[in-house]
This record gives structure tokens, C-alpha cells and sequence, in this order.
């Protein structure tokens, strides 16, 4: 079998994307051993020794004007998202702005995949001051957009000043000028063009607007006083570096961030390092190292101390607030910023203690300590100072997603922690930095109230891989300290003051073994077998059902539901779990002034539980719910009603409707109702032909968005019947709601060989008879996708579902269906879902797909779900 190069490649795609979850962490494992690997080559012959003077050596002036450069460097990224919100037209004030981006780029610089964590921590601001997903996406694009030209436009310039800083590349001085002169004329010839040519770019219905040629001069001119700032500041810590050495310098500092960016590394540890060393091989290597450490601690962790103890304090403060004076406490938490911050800080105070534990102590702190700490104890606290600091990152994962469980651990840990630092080696600074961050974590206490069990969640592959990145990169430092001690078996057992190499041994042991049992406990530990929720839940308030205005509150009654009451039982929802999913189906029933408290109360069960809401099938009536809620909005559907004052079978438009109810009854058909007292008798009769119409169709009973044959719901209400010979031919049972505001039917099946018009004559006579009780709505049920224009401007789901309205006619009736409705000439009502926005999104649509095609969970063990419609013909 020969496979043409296209679709070999499309099989090798679809291949790695199967497999992505685990071909990226071992991809992250192997570039870290890479780089691990070239680092000891690359110091081969440097030892700690010299690093450590060359860092002592460093003078106070230069550390200073590297802050200062630092600072620069920060608030020019400020501006990033200053020309980004003007661009795409929706101006915020400075201060929110710069807050947005300072933190954002605080944490991806530290923790890497920037769309994952910056982009998170702008969605939260940005979503507070009021824009949406796609805005904060624009943002993000726009920004990046100028960084990367920053970076290609500063490196062109530096080619055209330096030509000959291009010869280690292998690249002569007069090339390397014309790609610089080709750069900057690409650059300037796409802006010209594409905005004299498009005023926006659009891909897939998402649209980011071009700048203007003042907004994009402005930006570019930004990123290369932002990258000018941020290699400088590295560059001023490097002794007897010449400007002149600067334009070589700062292409070496471009390339070791691109890489650092492509890795996905946290922070590019390690690869932004081994980069910068092996591009500049002038420089005295300790030097360099020296200065890359002071870089490290200047332009990546006191930002990060800062933005975390700014956001700590704020929301901590908020949070003490009394709920009068404050937000929603439920906004508030599933808005903070705290946890995701604390857990980059919690990740680097973990590093801390591993790499503190794979270097050797202070020798005159650890001789005075030995006078009043026995060895054996000074030795175990180093050994636990290094395990507490690999289950630190791990614990890191629970913190960012607000377990209760991982915070108090964490808290308990960084106590433990800062008091082996003590023990161990007098460490204060260290012991002092865990204290901070355990004053941090307790100050943001509230923000971590989900009370679950988190072992799943924190042993996720991407947690596994930093913590191995980790323990690995502290394991190197250890053998490079110790590169001079010779390695014998003797080592493994020594106590003594100067058995520090013995100590590194043992505790990188130790790091390696928690990391390893971590990955084992994933591996095998048993898998979770679906559960199924009690059928025996409480049921809806007969109270709020005696309120109901729409005939679809029945559903309550088909026993795959969970409810959620209000305390007068004057209203409730019904809903199912589904997944991570909380799917609400319709609007509240019941008293609408107690529909808001409802549905928050189930927002906050759900943020609680780690769960994301989904409102299935909601009307008009639960959109400013909704949006107050801050989900996102999708048009599902039209609903139709038949107005009962004004429906007749008089006139042209309803021909077809007589002549259907005449052939029918020409043919022998009889329409009666039966009460749900003389039902009983009835029931296997109608189970034989509900058995055969489920046949007939190929499927199975489903549940959830409609009933299905149970005799016990069905005992419940009142049915029509179509009968041809003394036999049931059809059969429907019957929706009143108790306010005549609406009637409708839920189950409907038939035979295959009824009379002509019959379903039209079960209708038709049920309105009438509706009329006659003075109902004022029939309720004919969804057409799903009805009413939905594609636009030239539509969002590109809206323009997909048109598509398939129009053309799916094989895969289900969409136009058949509202066609048929539409003899009736009913009023046709929009309904919509409504879920969290970006990813959430289009996780719970999964989960609503699986809940109602019958794969999914139910609260009753025996129910399955039927696909979203009412009326099925």
C-alpha cells in the first residue's frame, strides 16, 4: 500500500496529536537532558569555586543600574498592552492596563507557556474591566506581534552597525547587511502594504484589527526599548564587557529567549543559560555564569516577589471585606489572581531548597552550628530540606487550582522547610524567603476553598515534567560543585562537617525517588470506574411546579435529574453532571424573582467542585442571568408556540391542516384522551408499540431533554391516542401546566402503518381541546439550528451550523422539521446555551454532546438521554 506524500502526512499529524499529551512531556524531558548534558560540556572547566568569587566580585553599582534597567525594561512592557487596547478600539485606564501585562509577564517569563499562564492572568483582569475572550486574544496576538518584530528589528539593526558580529555564524559581513537591510524593508513593506491594502487580519471568523502606522511605529520602537532594557541589564553584570561587545552580545540574548520561549521549559531555566555560554565563548565563563545568576535573581524573581505580594495583598484584603462592601464572594474567587502567582512562587521556593541542598553549605555557618546540632540531625535536615522541596513544585498544581487540601500541606511544608534551612546550614535567607511565602499563602487563605480530594489533578504529566526538570537541574549543580570529590561507595554513608558531597548524594536521591513514586502513583493507580448518581435524588417542589409557565418543567419528573431548590420551594433548576460539566436543563421553574439566587448557588457548587456550568435550552427569560453569571451566549435554536386565542382551521394557510384531519378520519382514525387514572390497562399496549417505533428507528430510550417509556412517568399524566381498528396507532402523553399558560406532549411513537395525517389529526384535536380549557400556548417543541444567518460578519460556529441546517438533511431533518411545525403557523422563540467562555466552552459542548446521545452519566443508574428536540415526527 503506497500512501501519496499528502496523506502520509495528515496520518503522521492526526498521529501526533493523538499523542501529544504524551509525546510533549518526553520532548520537554529530552531538551532538558540536552541541555543539562551541554551545560556540563559547556563547564567542563569552570569550577564553583570561581563562579562564586566572580559573583561576590560583581560591584554594587552594577547591580544597581541593572535594576534600573530592569524597572525600564518592566514598564516599557506595560505599554505593550497600552497600544494593544487602543488598537483594537477598547482604551482601559493606565493602571489596569499595566497591572494586566506587569503580572502577565512576570509569570510567563517565570513559568514559561505564556498563552497557559500570562494569558490566564490577562483574561482575569481584562474580563473584570469588562471585555471578552476574543478581546483579551487580540490583545495577547497584537502584543506578540510587536515583540517579535522588536526582536527581528533590533537584531537587523546591530547587523547593519556590527556587520561582522555574523561571522561565527558562518555568514559574511556584507550577507549579514543585506538580511538586515532585507528585514527591516520586510517589515516596513508588510505594514504599508497590509494596512493600505486590509484594515484587519481574520482567520476562521476571528479577526484582529492591523495598526495604524503611528500605533505600529510606536509599538516596535517599544519592544526594542524593551529588549534593549532587559539585555542590558544582563550585560552591565558581565565585568570587562566593551559596549563595543554589545550588538554580539544582544544577538546571543535574542537567541537564548527564542529558545527558551520554543522549550516551554519553565522560565527557560537551564536552555536560556547554556545558550548564552555556548554563543559567547570570548567571555570568562564564571563571569558569565556569575552574571546570568545575578540576572536570574534581578529580572525574574523579584519581579515575580513583587507582583505576587501586590496581588496577595489586594485580594486578601478584598476578600476580608464584608460582602456588602465587595463583589460576589464567588466573583471574586474564580476572578483572583493569588493562586495562580502563589503557585509560581510556591514552584521556585521548591527550586530554592533543591538546588540549596546540591551545594555546599557556608563552612563557618555550618561549624557554628555544629556545636549545638549533632551531625545525624544536620544531615537528615538537609536530606528533608530536599524532599519538601521536590513535593513543593508538585504541590504548586493544587494551589493553582485552589485546593484546599494542597494549601494546607503547602503551608505546613514551607514551615517544615524554612526550619531545615535553618538547621541544615544556617541558611536564614532562604528559611526568611519560605517564611514570606507561607505569610502570603495564609494572608490568601479564602482564595483556596475547593474541598476535594487533589491527588488527580496534581499529578498531571506537565507537573511530573517540572519537578524532574527540577530535580535535574539541581542533581547537575551538585556534580558540578562537586566535580572534584572522588566518587566511592564510602561517600553515600560519611557524616561529618565536611561531608557535603555525601549530603547532595543522598538528598538528589531522595528528590529522584519522590519524582519517580509520583509518576509510578499515576501510572498505577487504579482506574476511577464511572459512577453513577443515586436514583433516588430529591425530587422538584410541587410548590414551584404548580408556578410553572412552561410545559417543559415536566422534565423534572423523568428521574435523571438533580435539583436545586430555593428556601420558599417556590422555585427550582434541574440539571445533571456530566464530566467536569454542571448542565442546567431550560430555565428555573417557578417564582422568577428566585431564579438569580438559583443559578448562582449552582455557579459556586460548580467552581467549587472544580466543574464548569453549562444552561441548556435557555429562553429570553435567563439571558440576563446569563450574562451576569459571565457566560458566553450561543444561539441553539427556534422554539414554536401556537397561540391557542388565535389558532383555527379556517382560512388557506391551514388547508393543509384539514385536509390532513379529514383523510385521517376518512380512513378510520379516532382521537381520544385517556385519563392518567384509566392508564394502567393501557400500558403494555402501548410499551409493544413504543418497542416497535423504537425499532423502526434504530435507537434505544434516551432520556434527559425528554422523557422516555417508564411506566411510572407516564402514570403521571393524561395521554392521547390515536386509534385505526380497534388498536392504538398512536399515543402521546400530555404537558398541562396548571397556570394555562402552556400545553404540550413529551413522548410521542407510533406505527409505521397509521393513516395518513395522523400525527397531524393528534395535534390538531389536542390544540382544540387546549382551546376549549382556555391554555394560551401549544408548545410544538426545538428545530435545532433554526434561525441561525450566516453573515459575511457572523461568528465562523454560526456560519458551520447554517451550513449544516441547509445541508444535513442526510444526518438529521432540520428543515424538515421546522417545516413541519410550520403548518401550524406558530411563533417561533429563540433558545440559546450558554456556558463559560474560551476553552470551557468547548469542553462542556462535549460533555452536553455525550450527556444527550446516551453515553453520558444520570442521576438515575437505568436512564440514558435523548438527542435535544421535543416533537419527533
Amino acid at each position: 500500500m503506497v500512501l501519496k506524500a499528502g496523506a502520509g502526512s495528515r496520518v503522521l499529524l492526526r498521529w501526533l496529536a493523538a499523542r501529544r499529551i504524551v509525546l510533549m512531556p518526553v520532548a520537554m524531558l529530552g531538551l532538558a537532558a540536552l541541555t543539562l548534558y551541554a551545560l556540563h560540556v559547556l563547564m567542563a572547566h569552570v569550577h564553583l569555586k570561581d563562579v562564586r568569587a566572580a559573583f561576590h566580585a560583581i560591584p554594587p553599582g552594577r547591580i544597581a543600574m541593572a535594576l534600573l534597567l530592569s524597572v525600564l525594561s518592566y514598564g516599557t512592557l506595560t505599554l505593550y498592552d497600552v497600544i494593544a487596547l487602543r488598537i483594537i478600539r477598547r482604551p482601559l485606564p493606565y493602571r489596569i492596563a499595566a497591572l494586566a501585562s506587569f503580572c502577565s509577564y512576570t509569570l510567563s517569563h517565570n513559568l514559561g507557556l505564556s498563552l497557559l499562564t500570562g494569558g490566564s492572568v490577562r483574561y482575569r483582569i481584562y474580563r473584570a474591566a469588562g471585555l471578552g475572550a476574543a478581546d483579551v486574544a487580540r490583545i495577547i496576538a497584537s502584543a506578540s506581534a510587536a515583540f517579535w518584530s522588536g526582536v527581528f528589528m533590533l537584531a537587523a539593526m546591530m547587523l547593519l552597525i556590527h556587520p561582522s558580529i555574523s561571522l561565527p555564524l558562518g555568514l559574511s559581513p556584507d550577507v549579514a547587511k543585506a538580511a538586515a537591510i532585507a528585514v527591516v524593508l520586510a517589515l516596513a513593506g508588510m505594514l504599508f502594504l497590509m494596512r493600505r491594502c486590509v484594515k484587519e487580519l481574520r482567520l476562521l471568523g476571528w479577526a484582529v484589527p492591523i495598526p495604524k502606522s503611528g500605533q505600529a511605529l510606536a509599538q516596535i520602537a517599544i519592544a526594542c526599548i524593551d529588549l534593549a532594557a532587559a539585555s542590558g541589564a544582563l550585560f552591565v553584570l558581565v565585568p570587562h564587557a566593551s559596549p563595543a561587545l554589545f550588538p554580539s552580545f544582544f544577538l546571543a540574548y535574542a537567541l537564548a529567549i527564542i529558545a527558551g520561549l520554543v522549550s516551554h521549559v519553565p522560565g527557560g531555566l537551564g536552555i536560556f543559560e547554556a545558550v548564552m555560554v555556548a554563543t559567547l565563548p570570548g567571555l570568562d565563563r564564571p563571569a558569565l555564569l556569575a552574571a546570568l545568576i545575578a540576572y536570574r535573581a534581578l529580572y525574574y524573581l523579584l519581579p515575580l516577589l513583587l507582583a505576587v505580594a501586590a496581588i496577595a495583598l489586594h485580594e486578601g484584603r478584598t476578600w476580608r471585606k464584608p460582602m456588602s462592601q465587595a463583589l460576589s464572594g464567588i466573583q471574586l474567587l474564580a476572578s483572583g489572581m493569588a493562586p495562580v502567582m502563589l503557585s509560581a512562587l510556591v514552584s521556585f521556593g521548591g527550586l530554592i531548597l533543591l538546588i540549596s541542598g546540591s551545594l555546599p553549605a557556608v563552612h563557618w555557618r555550618l561549624k557554628a552550628l555544629a556545636h549545638v546540632v549533632p551531625m545525624p540531625f544536620l544531615d537528615a535536615s538537609h536530606f528533608a530540606a530536599s524532599i519538601i522541596g521536590a513535593v513543593l513544585i508538585l504541590l504548586a498544581a493544587g494551589l493553582y487550582r485552589r485546593l484546599d487540601g494542597a494549601f494546607w500541606m503547602t503551608r505546613l511544608l514551607l514551615l517544615a522547610g524554612a526550619l531545615f534551612s535553618f538547621l541544615k546550614g544556617l541558611d536564614y535567607e532562604e528559611a526568611a524567603a519560605l517564611l514570606v511565602i507561607a505569610g502570603l499563602l495564609q494572608w490568601t487563605r479564602p482564595a483556596f476553598y475547593r474541598r476535594t480530594a487533589f491527588t488527580v489533578e496534581l499529578l498531571t504529566p506537565g507537573w511530573l515534567v517540572t519537578v524532574a526538570v527540577a530535580v535535574g537541574l539541581s542533581i547537575w549543580i551538585g556534580f558540578f560543585a562537586y566535580k572534584h570529590v572522588a566518587y566511592q561507595n564510602e561517600l553515600w554513608w560519611h557524616i561529618g562537617r565536611r561531608g557535603d558531597a555525601a549530603r547532595f548524594l543522598r538528598a538528589s536521591v531522595a528528590a529522584s525517588v519522590v519524582v519517580i513514586g509520583a509518576a509510578l502513583w499515576r501510572l498505577l493507580r487504579p482506574a476511577v470506574p464511572r459512577q453513577s448518581l443515586p436514583a433516588s435524588c430529591e425530587g422538584p417542589s410541587e410548590a414551584a411546579m404548580v408556578m410553572a409557565e412552561r410545559a417543559e418543567a415536566f422534565l423534572a419528573y423523568t428521574g435523571d435529574k438533580l435539583f436545586i431548590t430555593s428556601a420558599s420551594g417556590r422555585a427550582f433548576l434541574m440539571y445533571q453532571i456530566q464530566g467536569h460539566s454542571w448542565i442546567v436543563m431550560g430555565d428555573p421553574v417557578g417564582d422568577r424573582a428566585e431564579w438569580p439566587a438559583l443559578l448562582w448557588q449552582l455557579r459556586e457548587r460548580a467552581d467549587a467542585a472544580q466543574g464548569r456550568i453549562l444552561l441548556y435550552q435557555i429562553s429570553l427569560d435567563s439571558l440576563p442571568i446569563a450574562v451576569d453569571l459571565g457566560l458566553t451566549l450561543i444561539k441553539y435554536g427556534e422554539e414554536a408556540r401556537v397561540d391557542l386565542s388565535r389558532f383555527s382551521l379556517e382560512g388557506s394557510a391551514a388547508r393543509s391542516l384539514r385536509h390532513a384531519v379529514r383523510r385521517s378520519e376518512r380512513e378510520g382514525a379516532q382521537f381520544s384522551i385517556v385519563r392518567k387514572e384509566d392508564l394502567p390497562p393501557l400500558l403494555d399496549e402501548l410499551e409493544a408499540l413504543s418497542g416497535r417505533w423504537l425499532a423502526a428507528k434504530g435507537q434505544g430510550e434516551k432520556a434527559f431533554s425528554v422523557g422516555r417509556f417508564d411506566r411510572h412517568y407516564l402514570s403521571r399524566f393524561d395521554c392521547a391516542l390515536i386509534r385505526h381498528q380497534d388498536r392504538i396507532v398512536a399515543f402521546a402523553n400530555i404537558w398541562p401546566t396548571q397556570t394555562l399558560s402552556e400545553l404540550s406532549v413529551d413522548l410521542m411513537r407510533h406505527e409505521a402503518d397509521m393513516p395518513y395525517g395522523s400525527m397531524d389529526l393528534l395535534f390538531v384535536r389536542l390544540m382544540q381541546w387546549g382551546q376549549l380549557r382556555r391554555y394560551r400556548w401549544f408548545g410544538l417543541g426545538l428545530a435545532p439550528l433554526s434561525g441561525l444567518a450566516a453573515r459575511r460578519l457572523a461568528p465562523v460556529w454560526v456560519k458551520a451550523a447554517a451550513l449544516l441546517y441547509r445541508h444535513g438533511e442526510a444526518f438529521y431533518g432540520f428543515e424538515g422539521l421546522r417545516a413541519y411545525k410550520e403548518k401550524f403557523s406558530p411563533c417561533w422563540e429563540p433558545r440559546f446555551i450558554a456556558g463559560l467562555p474560551g476553552i470551557g466552552m468547548a469542553r462542556a459542548l462535549v460533555d452536553l454532546q455525550r450527556l444527550v446521545s446516551g453515553s453520558g452519566s444520570s442521576a438515575a443508574a437505568h436512564a440514558r438521554v435523548r438527542p435535544p428536540l421535543r416533537l419527533v415526527v
